[in-house]
């Protein structure tokens, strides 16, 4: 392990959960943040198909 003497200075019962509690919040606040400012990520979630706004030609 690159990093193995971390837990000299940290006890593993203290940096694991703060390590893994962070993860968990940074995720969160990213699904919160692509939510609250998109319009179709919502949609998505609620399995509504996307609308095809243009099309293309050809020739």
């Amino acid at each position: 392990m690159n990093q193995g003497r971390i837990w000299t200075v940290v006890k593993p019962t203290v940096g694991l959960p703060l390590l893994l509690g962070s993860v968990t919040v940074i995720a969160v606040l990213v699904h919160f943040a692509v939510l609250s400012n998109t319009t179709w990520f919502s949609k998505y979630w609620n399995g509504k198909a996307a609308a095809i706004e243009s099309s293309v030609s050809i020739g």
